[in-house]
Parts: C-alpha cells; structure tokens; sequence
C-alpha cells in the first residue's frame, strides 16, 4: 500500500486514487453482508444485473454478475427487502463506489439460511451424507410406516397413494408435529419408537409444502442424526419439489413430495399386475415350448430306438451284403473286361514284333521309298531342265554375239581394251574391229567429236 501524500509535491492521478480506493476497500472490508430495500433493478443482455440497495437514509449501487445471479432461487424486483453477500469496490471508470454481490437472500430468510449452510456444512464434515451409508429400500415392503401430522394434508395424499398402488401393505401412522418449536423432539421421538418396535420395513417422513420458517423442524440437527441413526429404510419427502432440507440429505432416500416419497417406496399393483401377466404368458409359452421340446427329444429316440433295433440292423446287414455282391460282380466284370483288352492288345504287338510281318512292312516301306525316288528324281531333271532352257535364252538375250549378228562391230585397242570415247585412241594407233564373223585389223586416221541430235519442240 502506498503511504497518502502529506505534502503538495505528492499528487494522486485520478487513476491511482481510485486504484488505491479500491484496495483499500478490498482489503479492509472483504467479504460483508448487508440488508436494504432494492430500486432501479436492471439486467443486462450480458446476464449481468445491476440494482440500488437502500435504506431511509442512504443508497449503495450494487453489480451481480451472471455466473451468480443464475444461483437465485427468486426474482429480485424493486421494493424487495433482500440481505446480500458481497465485495465493496470503486468501478475505477466513473469512480463509483460500489458493492460486487455475489449471494442474494430474501430478508427473513438470511438467519435461517445462514444457519442451514453451518449446519449443513458440519454434518456434511462428518459424513452423514455419504451414499455408502444410504439403506437400499425394500422392493416389496408388507409395513410401511408414516411419521407425520395425521391431520395434515400430507398424510392423506400418502395414503390415498399406497392404497391405490401397494394395497396389500399395513400402513402404521406414527404421530408428530411437523411445524413449531415441538416439531423437531415429537420427530426424533418417533423416529426413536419406530426403529425400537421394529414393524415396519420402510419410514416415510413426510409433510407439506411451506416457507423456510414452517419446514425448519426438519432442518433440526437434532432430526438430521436421528434420520441418520434410524436402523429402518427411511424416505423423506418434505415440502414440494424446490424445497431441500438436511432431513432430505441424511435420508436413505429423497422424494419431492409426499406423494412422491409414497410412490418410491411401494411398487404400482397394476404394473405387478401387468408383470405377473406377462410372466404367467411367458411361463405357459415356456412351458409349450418346453413340452415340444421333450416330445421332439421323445420323437429322436423313437427313431433313435428304432433304427438299433436288431431286426432293422439285420435289414441293413443283409442290405449291405447285396450292394457288396452286386460290388464284387461289377469288379469281376471290369477285372474281365480289363484282362481281355489286354490280351487283344498283347496279341496285336505280338503280331506286329512277328519277324514275317516286319519283312512285310519293310517291303513296303522299300516300295515307297523307290517309288518316292523315282518320282523326285524325273521331277528334278523335268526341273533341271526348264531352268537350263530358261538360262539359255536369258544369255542368248544378253550375248554380244547376238548384238554383232547385227552389224554391230567391238572396237578394241591393242591392248584388248574396248574402245567406248574416242579419247582413249589417237590417230596412228592400230586397233582391232570384232565382227560376227571374224577380226579386222586398222588404224586410226581421224577422230571426230560425237555427234549429237536435236529435237525441235512441238
């Protein structure tokens, strides 16, 4: 914390005061309860709900976030006198002084609330409302016993419940003020009384709806260890639905309402009723099913019984000995028919291997053979010689002989060179001229150019 200035040279910054403000605040006060009238209630989109808290002389602005004000169990409006929990603070933004809410109770009902969460708080420390102590309620209770007012409301709904449901069970009514200061000894007392007689199976505690003040008896701590030590199955169902009491956390078993605590504890007659109905189907359908099962079981055996009976097992033994007569007939059979192929067989390769027969074949086989060569042998001179004329007339065709038949003459040089182009002579060399018949010796006199010819064009 910051020492406050003492001298001008030590200034706050608005900021800074308004932080400090709001520390001081913080720490100094914590958490506080106050009591007031409500004005200007507002809630803001945002779930958030903003109000004024006053008296006849002053006014506080208070802020109650959304995560807190869903927790209310009543509409706050304005002209409602509420007590409130809450943080005082400094909104630093504007400065304003305020208080951050974070319960809200009706007035009138602060004391006792405040008292409900202390002794709910110890007796949750001690463990009276663990499950693993929670008694299992009886399915199908012969005795159910009601601790409550027998001129109440209460007590005629829960009967009027057993009787249309759970007819058969003895209902015992143990008297008790449920409302006032006598309220919570006259429960215990009973409490006490129904577990030492030991009649009944299952306790209802049970009463109508009320305020907080009317239910108080059974948020006694003195009714809470009572419920808690009863030996018998205890159901309580106190008040209507939104109402909760310790008497309802130490119970074996919760209800809403009365009749709701008569309903957990009994079974519906017409459900059992429909339940032993549709057992007594299922019981006959099993039973058919069951006697059709033993009468095909007994059907089994007959066949069973019959199919050993020796003069059936003789049937089959002599059936048996003719499909093996007719087996060992039918293998007979192929067993001659195998050995008489095979004898065919035999003898046709002895014939065959016999050495007159391969003389035979062989003769034959030379017959072919010569004719075979008598044959190729005129084919190839026939072939022989179509090609020897066809080559005949293919050199005739080409001979230079054909060429000088004629009057065409080779010219040749001394050398034996034939001449083609008059660049490879010169005048004086002798050449020879070959013609069809015969060689002619001469000389070359003069060389002219060739002569070439030209053709006009059309």
């Amino acid at each position: 914390m910051q020492k406050i200035p003492l001298s001008p040279d030590q200034v706050f910054t608005v900021s800074e005061l308004n932080s400090e403000v709001k520390w001081l605040l913080d720490t100094q006060f914590g958490s506080i309860w106050v009591e007031g009238e409500l004005s200007n209630t507002m809630k803001a989109r945002t779930g958030h709900m903003y109000f004024t808290l006053k008296d006849s002389r002053s006014q506080l602005r208070c802020a109650m976030f959304r995560n807190d004000n869903r927790r209310l169990d009543f509409t706050p409006a304005d002209g409602q006198k509420v007590l409130m929990r809450g943080r005082l603070g400094i909104y630093e933004a504007r400065g304003d002084y305020q208080m951050v809410v974070d319960r809200m109770l009706e007035t009138g009902a602060g004391a006792l609330q405040q008292q409900f969460e202390e002794t709910k708080k110890r007796l949750h420390g001690e463990g009276l409302f663990d499950e693993k102590y929670k008694k299992s309620i009886p399915e199908f209770p012969t005795t159910i016993g009601l601790i409550t007012s027998p001129t109440g409301a209460a007590v005629q709904d829960a009967l009027n419940v057993l009787k249309r449901r759970f007819p058969c069970a003895q209902v015992i009514v143990y008297p008790a003020t449920v409302q006032g200061k006598t309220a919570a000894p006259a429960i215990v007392k009973m409490i006490q009384l129904a577990n030492q007689r030991a009649e009944c199976d299952v306790l209802l505690m049970i009463r109508g709806g009320g305020s907080l003040e009317d239910l108080w008896a059974f948020n006694e701590e003195i009714v809470a260890r009572a419920v808690f030590a009863s030996q018998l199955p205890l159901v309580c169902g106190v008040g209507h639905e939104i109402d909760y009491t310790i008497a309802d956390l130490t119970a074996d078993l919760r209800a809403p309402t009365p009749s709701a605590a008569a309903e957990l504890c009994t079974p519906d007659q017409t459900e059992l009723q429909t339940h032993l109905l549709n057992l007594e189907r299922r019981l006959s359908r099993r039973a058919m099913q069951s006697q059709r099962d033993q009468q095909s079981k007994l059907a089994q055996l007959q066949r069973r019984l019959a199919n050993h009976h020796p003069s059936n097992r003789l049937r089959q033994r002599s059936q048996r000995c003719d499909e093996l007569d007719i087996r060992l007939s039918r293998l007979m059979q192929n067993r001659l028919l195998r050995a008489g192929s095979a004898h065919s067989q035999l003898h046709k390769r002895l014939e065959n291997l016999s050495p007159s027969h391969q003389l035979f074949q062989r003769r034959e086989s030379v017959q072919k053979l010569e004719n075979r060569l008598i044959t190729s042998t005129a084919t190839s001179v026939s072939n022989a010689r179509l090609l020897l004329s066809g080559a005949q007339r293919a050199l005739q065709a080409i001979s230079p002989l054909n060429t000088l038949n004629r009057g065409y003459a080779i010219v040749q040089t001394s050398s034996g060179s034939v001449v083609t182009n008059n660049s490879q002579v010169e005048p004086g060399d002798n050449i020879s001229v070959r013609v069809a018949a015969g060689q002619i010796g001469a000389k070359v006199t003069s060389l002219k150019p060739p002569q070439t010819t030209k053709t006009e064009s059309s």
